[in-house]
């Protein structure tokens, strides 16, 4: 599934507060992007037909059905596919960019590969 950036900043607010009413995330919105009602319901609508969201009565209340970690996933593995040639080793070579990792950071890393194994 496909969010665009607009999608994904309402899907952010359901991530960090779960369950929310659409008014709460237009008054949330409002004050963090400067969007109006009319927006954020429209966005609200866009990812309700995508099938990111489930809204329910009373009060047009809001709930995720899908994960920051499954749109990560979906959006990293595009980023490989579109721009890395499918390699996710290019992918991490271009985020290091010629940067020194430290001790702690290369054993974090090498913890993350060892249970990918």
């Amino acid at each position: 599934m496909k969010l665009f950036d607009s999608e994904l900043k309402v899907m952010d607010v359901l991530w960090r507060r779960g369950d929310t009413t659409a008014k709460e995330i237009s008054n949330i919105l409002a004050d963090s992007v400067g969007w109006n009602m009319n927006t954020t319901y429209t966005v609200i609508k866009k990812c309700v037909a995508k099938g990111a969201i489930r809204r329910s009565e009373p009060g047009f209340l809001c709930h995720a059905l899908i994960s920051k970690e499954e749109v990560r996933r979906a959006e990293a593995g595009e980023l490989v596919a579109k721009l890395f040639d499918g390699s996710p080793e290019a992918l991490f070579a271009s985020l290091l960019g010629g940067k020194t990792l430290s001790q702690e950071q290369i054993d974090r890393l090498r913890d993350w590969i060892d249970k990918q194994e």
